[in-house]
């Protein structure tokens, strides 16, 4: 398998997480590109030149990092990241995963409007963003992931991960000690530790 990546890319770093998880890592060759140059090979992939995408074992492109992660769990024989259709496990999965791509979103929207000249109309959609990360983790406090053995908690670490690189000024542990406990131990466990974003 081939995976465009890089490494500052949060949704990448999730992807990367799951195959450590699922202990496949050394069968994906991860090729680094830039996707705002779009280069020919990542676009004849995936036409939305966005990372990552994934060369799965019988050729398709897949993209975007849910599609990715859940192809993912259908290679090797650790145990499932997702839970079985139907159940609660899975539900409560999905619904952190859902939070953490949310706040990724947010937060990568945010960075993308810093180069620009902050206008009122910036300003407000910062504040948007800024408001809708902030309610979200509030609510992780509130009711915080336990573990690290599913789609959702590893989502999840990656977008803390991804707060403490981008926006390391704008500290999201105080008042949230829970969620900060719980990021402390899973950030030294391998797929967090191995997956560290970093400037190429």
């Amino acid at each position: 398998m081939k995976l465009y990546w890089s490494p500052t890319s949060p949704y990448a770093r999730k992807v990367m997480a799951c195959a450590i998880a699922r202990r496949i890592d050394n069968e994906i060759e991860a090729v680094l590109c830039d996707p705002h140059a779009s280069p020919p090979d990542l676009v004849r992939d995936n036409p939305l030149s966005k990372v990552p995408c994934l060369i799965s074992l019988d050729g398709v492109p897949l993209f975007d990092s849910p599609v990715i992660c859940e192809y993912l769990d259908t290679i090797g024989s650790a145990l499932p990241l997702f839970p079985a259709v139907g159940t609660p496990e899975r539900i409560r999965a999905l619904r952190y995963q859902a939070m953490a791509d949310g706040i990724l979103d947010a937060a990568v929207g945010r960075r993308m409007q810093m180069p620009w000249p902050q206008d009122e109309g910036r300003r407000k959609f910062d504040a948007r963003q800024k408001a809708a990360i902030e309610r979200t983790l509030d609510q992780l406090e509130a009711d915080p992931p336990t573990g690290f053995s599913d789609i959702g908690t590893i989502a999840v670490g990656c977008a803390l991960g991804y707060l403490d690189f981008r926006f390391w000024h704008e500290p999201w542990r105080p008042g949230r000690q829970r969620l900060a406990a719980w990021f402390e131990t899973v950030s030294q466990l391998p797929p967090m530790a191995r997956t560290v974003p970093a400037e190429p």
